[in-house]
């Protein structure tokens, strides 16, 4: 059986010897048998990052010297691309173009952070008190319990190894169970770049045992959570044995809004994009589409005859648009929202099925789908679906589309289309999300904080802050003459 949890520097198998299968959601074969590890693993993985951040090296090290070792990471990333986006295709569906531009930012993050660790190097303050020097320092927080998605596997995870490194903290991280392999492959990578043992440990299994230990165990200072708001609302309470920080991004409903001034034949492109992009598996997903009702008829017509030509196949396949969801199981759940859909009055355009191609049918297929004649109480309009589904709607007037546009549990990102750009700003003022693009969707890169507003979570990854989440304020006062108080007479 192959070891694949990495704990104190060590490759291990888990301790009570389960495995997991890992298949191809193409065809349902299988690619991988890993370790499937619980709760005590987990309990094992946190002794040697407490162990390694109270006693060890790493939290100690300039951060120059932490910065050359997340560099050299990035650096294997790059030397080992190829093997690394097949592998995330193999293990998501994804086509290997999509993979490849992940590792390409994934490179890119580590790299960031490599840059950064060494940049912060405290503050002086003026002190209001005579014969005195005020300084404020970042320190590390200590162990970080890291939970990513299956979407994104190796994306999200680098968001957080990268800064929790380069800020000097110990991390054990976890990812989905189902899309496991490439965090490994990272994970080997991360031994060869000599990072000292216990400073990162992996730990494979449920979130049931292993994720909630991570945000329970009372020797975990942080938990990083990536992943479904109900999910969400538990690790919080969980985290409160110790009242341990959290940052948690937990999806979003994202609205995409055209007026009817905008480039409809750029706005109609990236509408597709925005919504059918790695099959609508992104958090950010323009999944709820406003259009001026000036132009309504005619862009969802376009939409329309656009979708219906989208090609599903094999993400090794260079004429493959988009491929499979990730099992069987979020597939139904996809299916029930397009029946709740159906049965709540929205008109169901095209999609709405599995393909019938037959060379699609061992996998978790389900067709691009667009519902028009939406309303914003509609579940299907209010509740991420997280698949290929559209929901559209009409809109009259700027006011009336920011008041659609927040009316929403969620604020994670929107997008403005106009050219009319003072009127993008005045919009994008106004809505309640931590990422509003103009005239453009889904760009991302690693210098640009990224997080949500209301139920979408709390916390920033990326850009500096995401350097700053994994550290600790501390004010040091220095009195340059001390002399006693005399309050007390002896």
């Amino acid at each position: 059986m192959s070891k694949t949890l990495y704990i104190g520097g060590e490759w291990i198998s888990a301790e009570k010897k389960q495995t997991r299968r890992i298949i191809n959601p193409f065809n349902q074969e299988e690619i991988a048998t890993v370790c499937e590890g619980d709760r005590n693993d987990a309990v094992k993985a946190i002794a040697a990052a407490r162990k390694a951040f109270d006693e060890g090296e790493w939290p100690v090290l300039s951060g120059l010297e932490r910065g050359q070792f997340v560099l050299k990471i990035a650096e294997l990333i790059r030397r080992d691309l190829n093997e690394l986006a097949e592998l995330e295709s193999l293990d998501t569906g994804k086509t290997i173009e999509e993979s490849k531009a992940d590792m390409d930012d994934i490179a890119n993050v580590f790299q960031y952070y490599a840059g950064l660790a060494d940049k912060d190097g405290g503050e002086v303050i003026s002190s209001p008190i005579p014969d005195s020097v005020s300084k404020i320092v970042r320190e590390p927080i200590g162990v970080c319990g890291q939970i990513t998605p299956w979407n994104y596997p190796l994306l999200q995870a680098s968001w957080k190894i990268a800064p929790a490194l380069a800020a000097g903290n110990t991390i054990v991280l976890k990812p989905s169970e189902i899309t496991p392999l490439t965090t490994i492959k990272v994970f080997q990578l991360i031994e060869e770049a000599g990072i000292p043992k216990g400073a990162a440990n992996l730990v494979l299994g449920p979130g049931a045992s292993v994720g909630d230990e991570l945000a329970r165990n009372l020797d975990v200072d942080l938990v990083s959570f990536t992943g479904g708001i109900e999910t969400g609302k538990k690790i919080m309470q969980a985290a409160s044995g110790n009242v341990k920080k959290i940052a948690l991004e937990l999806g979003g409903k994202n609205p995409n809004i055209v007026f009817k001034d905008a480039d409809l034949e750029t706005a109609a492109d990236q509408a597709l994009n925005a919504v059918f992009f790695h099959a609508g598996q992104v958090c950010s997903a323009g999944s709820r589409l406003l259009v001026d009702e000036a132009i309504h008829d005619e862009f969802l017509a376009e939409l329309i005859k656009r979708t219906k030509s989208i090609k599903l196949g094999n993400g090794f396949h260079e004429d493959t648009e988009s491929g499979p969801l990730i099992s069987a199981e979020h597939r139904a759940k996809v299916e029930k929202y397009v029946e709740i859909g159906i049965e709540e009055g929205a008109k169901l355009e095209t999609g709405g099925k599995r393909p019938d191609d037959p060379a699609l049918q061992n996998g978790f297929f389900y067709e691009p789908t667009i519902f028009s004649n939406c309303k914003s109480d509609m579940r299907i309009v209010q509740e991420e679906i997280f698949g290929p589904v559209l929901t559209v709607e009409s809109f009259s007037s700027e006011e009336e589309v920011v008041r659609l546009a927040n009316d929403t549990i969620y604020g994670l990102a929107g997008a403005v289309w106009s050219k009319d750009i003072e009127k993008c700003e005045r919009v994008a003022a106004k809505l309640r999300m931590g990422t509003v693009w103009i005239n453009d969707f889904h760009p991302y890169f690693a210098q640009a904080p990224w997080g949500g507003y209301k139920q979408s979570g709390f916390g920033r990854e990326l850009g500096k802050i995401g350097l700053e989440e994994y550290t600790e304020i501390k004010h040091i006062y220095r009195n340059t003459k001390p002399a006693p108080v005399n309050w007390f007479q002896a």
